[in-house]
Parts: C-alpha cells; structure tokens; sequence
C-alpha cells in the first residue's frame, strides 16, 4: 500500500515535515522523503527510511521492483493524476497500481487518549484566542481585520495555523455558511458569525459562536434559540451505537418544529483529528455508528437570505456513557 497522504503519514509515523510517502509492505514500513527532511525524519521517523535524491515517486517504483511488488494499492483521494501516471511509468509492466480509498481513515476514526489529549489542548487554545479576540471587537472593525486579530491570538497560544479559513461575517453576510471575511465593517445592530479552528500540535479544533452587536429584536432571538434546542438535542443523542445520521436527524427534527428545516443546508457536523473533516461525516445518510474515542463536531444552522445566519459549533468526543463537549465557550449569544 502507498500512502501519499500527509495525514496518514504523520498518523503511523509522527512525521511532521510537509513532502513524504511510504509504502507499506507485508513485513515492514518504508518511509521516503527528500534531502530537506533528512535530519527532521531521522528525528521523528522509527521505520525504515529512504531520502530520494531525486523524485520520490520514482524511488518508491525503484523499491516496488526490487522487492517484486504484483500489486500495489494507493489513495485516490491524495494522488493527482500527473503523479499516478509518472508512478505508473517508472513501476515494473507487471506491477498493478489499485485504488484503496478510506483504510488508514477509517482507522483514525477512534482516537486515542493521547489524540484527544492533543485535540483537548487545542480547542482550549482555540477558545481562549475567541475570548481574546471578542475584546477586542467594536464597530467599524473590519471583518478581515477581526479574522487577522483571531489567527494572531491562536499563534500566540502555541497553534502552527489555523484548521481553516476564520470565518468572520457580519450582517447579511452571516447567512453564507462559508463566508470568507472581507473589507465589510461591522456595524451596530448586526448579527456576527465566527467560526474558527486552531491546530495545535498537529491536532484540529473547531468551534462557531454567535455576537450581536447591540441588542436582537424577536426574530433574532427566535432563529438563536432555535438553533441552541437543535445543538444541545443533537449533542444528547450522540452516544455509542447511534448512527451518525441520528444524530443529524435529531437537529433537524428541533429545527422542523420552528418550520426552520429548510433554511439548514449543511450537514451536523463531521469528525476532526489531523485534519479539519475526518471521517464520519454527521449527515442524513452517513450509517456510521458512533464508539467511543470519536471526535467529531456538532454545528446545526439557519440561514436567512437579507437577515443573516446563526450556527452554533462544539467539538465534542464520544464517550463509553455518550459524549463529553471539549469547547469551554459559553453558547450564550454574546452582546457587545
């Protein structure tokens, strides 16, 4: 099996330099790299290693002939096709490359204490940079310049990067799930979205909370509750056992009882751990069942076009009794 993902790589090896593959064999693991990770590897890397003075494709096809590979397995999801087909040109004729997609992932799925031990201390960090930042927060601030303020105050804790884009929206705006922050200036009596994630060590937080600034009218303050009962009922259903889709279908019956079904355009939630969406996917048609060592978030949400959007975000892991939330922050929606 040829693993190219970066994820998967650190996952068995710890390796977390940015240019690796390895190739599993029936007895043994060889990991590949190039020069720059000589020494980083040597430090990290257990396994046997091979740094490629030239492509490391062509070192792992050298590799597959030596050892008369027949068949050998590699990820679709993490392969482009120029490199497959430069990795087919340099195998052996009778050497077969065959797509494997989701073995190592389904793996990651269970975490262990020591990954979410890591995913803990990165959500802290990712709550406490939110903490800091909404102090900062004020009318006519731009929302690129509160994202900006968000990513310094997560570098500050210790995270290499965020998990993703910070998403800062504001008014209207908030009713793009995936709103990219821009010049827009915030402005009183307008609904603010932030949802943010740190990696920390390696490991992926994520979190969404609400700000109003000024005070909400009814409708506001409806469409909020609304999505806090669908957040809090789909987080007392995750247990071990229980598909994923029930999950999903447990927020999505609170939000029907608001006639908000349809404004809910997106899944659950999803799982996280070295990557920001890891398997299961909290969907209508994910059959999963939950165990226990998931990590996984829970982000129902309405959206409104020429209103604004609300979602709430927690991380949370499943435990042996039903799950425990890992976010600190108050789901209250904040006034500023």
């Amino acid at each position: 099996m040829l693993l190219t993902s970066l994820a998967n790589v650190r996952y068995l090896t710890g390796f977390t330099g940015s240019n690796a593959v390895m190739l599993v064999l029936p007895g043994e693991a060889i990991f590949f790299t190039d020069p720059r990770y000589a020494i980083q590897s040597g430090r990290e890397v257990t396994c046997r290693r091979r740094v490629a003075k030239g492509p490391i494709l062509a070192a792992v096809a050298a590799m597959a002939a030596a050892q008369r590979l027949r068949r050998v397995g590699f990820e679709p999801a993490h392969l482009s096709y120029e490199a497959y087909d430069k990795l087919r040109s340099n195998m052996p004729l009778n050497t077969s490359l065959e797509p494997v997609s989701g073995w190592l992932e389904a793996l990651r799925m269970l975490k262990s204490e020591t990954e979410i031990a890591l995913i803990r201390r990165s959500v802290a960090a990712n709550s406490k940079a939110f903490e800091r930042a909404a102090r900062r927060i004020r009318p006519g601030m731009r929302e690129s310049e509160l994202a900006a303020e968000i990513d310094h105050q997560m570098r500050r804790l210790g995270a290499e990067k965020p998990s993703f884009e910070t998403i800062v929206a504001a008014g209207e705006r908030s009713a793009l799930p995936h709103a990219r922050p821009t010049g827009a200036v915030l402005k009183p009596r307008q609904l603010l979205l932030i949802d943010m994630g740190a990696f920390l060590d390696g490991y992926a937080s994520d979190m969404t909370r609400m700000l109003f600034l000024g005070v909400p009218g009814p409708q506001v303050k409806r469409l909020y509750r609304a999505v806090r009962e669908a957040q809090l009922a789909a987080i007392d259903a995750v247990r071990p056992g229980v598909t994923a889709a029930q999950v999903d279908r447990r927020a999505r019956q609170v939000l029907k009882t608001y006639k908000l079904e349809r404004t809910f355009v997106h899944s659950t939630g999803h799982g996280l751990g070295l990557e920001i969406h890891e398997l299961p996917r909290i969907g209508k048609k994910d059959q999963t069942p939950l165990a226990a060592g998931m990590a996984i978030t829970i982000e129902p949400g309405v959206y409104l076009e020429g209103v604004g959007g609300i979602r709430i975000e927690d991380t949370v892991v499943v435990t042996s009794t039903g799950c425990e939330v890992l976010t600190p922050t108050s789901k209250e929606l904040r006034l500023l």
